[in-house]
């Protein structure tokens, strides 16, 4: 059973400017990383096809106590039983660095809303 994985040098660099740009702890980063991809559904081959060149996780950094409640997440968003080897870190990885520029884009695509929209007034 494995215990830490390597992110993508791209995903470090994703999480790491908006962690410094927003001051959301990198652990929530990652939380909110996962929760993007799961949304978006299963993953491709091309997810699993990223580098091992960024920051070093524990599995117990990035799911916590919910360990059994993410693994069940991504079994259903696969539509099939994983093993643990799939899960940690196959699985996880994919959606973390896959989830890492869905949450960047997210973030550029509400700046351009905050900038770009004019302030509305209500009147009653």
């Amino acid at each position: 059973m494995a215990f830490k994985l390597k992110t993508s040098k791209k995903t470090e660099e994703i999480l790491t400017q908006i962690e410094s740009s927003t001051n959301i702890p990198y652990a929530t980063l990652i939380k909110l990383s996962l929760a993007l991809s799961l949304r978006k559904g299963p993953l491709q081959e091309e997810d699993f096809k990223t580098n091992n060149l960024g920051r070093e996780l524990n599995r117990q950094t990035i799911t916590g106590d919910a360990d059994a409640l993410y693994k069940c997440l991504f079994e259903v968003c696969a539509h099939r039983h994983m093993s643990d080897e799939e899960y940690f870190p196959g699985a996880v990885k994919a959606h973390l660095d896959r989830g890492a520029v869905l949450l960047q884009n997210e973030l550029r695509y509400l700046s351009l809303i905050h900038i770009s929209e004019p302030t509305r007034r209500v009147v009653i």
